[in-house]
């Protein structure tokens, strides 16, 4: 099996255009973007498990299975989330005018947004908006609709890849946003990905699923899980490829380029945490299965003072195994052995004369790695975060203004 990866993110894939623009519904910078496939495609999603979803969310969720898709259309600066009935009609207007501008139909249209909760929409500015990215679309878009979707991200994330899936090349392209609010339950961000594939739809969303919960389900920034969290997919079949119809080596093939696709993206929004100097991976090995080995990794990448701890570069190995033991997950403290990097701080749940020099050197790094291993059983579970800096508290403490 060969994964390329190749420049671009959304549009890399054959057969689809995208465009950002910027229609005031943020201060300044792109806004919404249209992202259009030429032909029809099959869609995949899945959303938040908020029990508060935003309006988007509860249309597109009507829209899929429906048939098939054609577009996404989304904005920025505005969540359209906990604004009643109106916020509805919103986004069904959203829907509809995108529907109108690309001669498609309504139900074939997805619909996001993300940004301030509890604000109504200034619907004028969301119709010329839709009208210039509809006629703005082009090839080379992509870069504009990353953009667009951004928020409180300092910069755009985008890949794409080509995979070899029964001797055909295959593209699988995506976007995504997100900084703060990141706790995934299926995924905390919005993301947005295309392929040229030819695949069916209830294999697309199969793969969708078993993608997201290996990549977006692992990573935390903050432990907040959103209101408008969506993942897109859009498979249109310009590829060529033999139609993928059951769970086969082709599906494979297409299940671990798309797996490449959601984890860098993931990992760009873990890098990309609101304030964060520091991208953390967490590795909880040796556990008796992968949910329990998930679950206490995600409670060590969630401890506001392990994530303080490295930002402040102090090897305090006490705060790893204190989030562990508080994460619901039955095990031996007698057996644990934690790791900062490759320097081994704690053994059998005590702690070591370990080099303090090299494990402050180490948490100085761009990139740090903790690593506990329970030595009881041979499961293990990576997780994604950031540290904990003044800034995020900067950011959010004064997100709307």
């Amino acid at each position: 099996m060969t994964i390329k990866p190749i420049q671009g993110g959304i549009t890399a894939a054959r057969g689809f255009l995208a465009a950002g623009v910027h229609c005031g519904l943020k201060a300044k910078g792109l806004d919404l973007a249209v992202i259009f496939s030429q032909v029809s495609a099959a869609g995949g999603a899945m959303f938040t498990t908020n029990k508060v979803a935003a309006a988007p969310v509860v249309l597109s969720r009507q829209h899929l299975g429906s048939g098939p898709m054609r577009a996404v259309v989304v904005n920025s600066g505005n969540a359209n989330a906990c604004n009643g009935e109106q916020g509805m009609e919103d986004a069904r207007a959203m829907a509809a005018m995108a529907a109108k501008a690309l001669g498609v139909k309504v139900r074939q249209v997805f619909v996001a947004s993300t940004g301030v909760i509890g604000q109504p929409l200034s619907m004028d500015k969301v119709e010329a908006g839709i009208k210039e990215a509809a006629l703005a679309l082009r090839a080379d878009g992509g870069e504009d609709a990353a953009r667009a979707i951004m928020t409180t991200d300092t910069r755009k994330k985008e890949h794409a890849v080509v995979v070899d899936v029964d001797g055909v090349k295959v593209t699988i392209g995506g976007i995504a946003k997100g900084s703060g609010m990141i706790e995934p339950n299926m995924a905390t961000m919005l993301a947005f990905i295309t392929t040229d594939c030819a695949i069916k739809d209830n294999l697309l969303q199969s793969a969708l699923k078993r993608a997201v919960d290996e990549s977006f389900n692992m990573i935390t920034v903050d432990g907040d899980t959103s209101t408008n969290d969506t993942v897109i997919i859009l498979a249109n079949g310009q590829a060529q490829n033999p139609l993928i119809d059951k769970e086969d080596g082709a599906y494979l093939a297409f299940l671990a380029g798309l797996k490449e696709i959601t984890t860098a993206l993931a990992k760009d929004i873990a890098r990309d945490g609101e304030g964060a100097t520091k991208f953390i991976e967490v590795n909880v090995k040796g556990a008796r299965d992968f949910r329990e080995a998930r679950q206490m990794a995600k409670a060590i990448a969630n401890s506001n003072l392990v994530k303080t701890a490295v930002f402040g570069c102090d090897a305090n190995w006490g705060r790893i195994i204190c989030a562990a033991g508080y994460s619901g997950v039955d095990f031996v403290p007698d057996r644990v052995d934690i790791y900062l990097g490759d320097e081994q701080v704690a053994a059998r749940g005590a702690g070591l004369p370990f080099d303090e020099k090299r494990a402050r050197s180490i948490l100085q790094q761009d990139e740090v790695v903790i690593t506990v291993d329970l030595n009881m059983g041979g499961e293990m579970a990576t997780v994604w975060t950031c540290d904990l800096t003044y800034d995020y508290i900067k950011v959010n403490a004064s997100y709307r203004s």
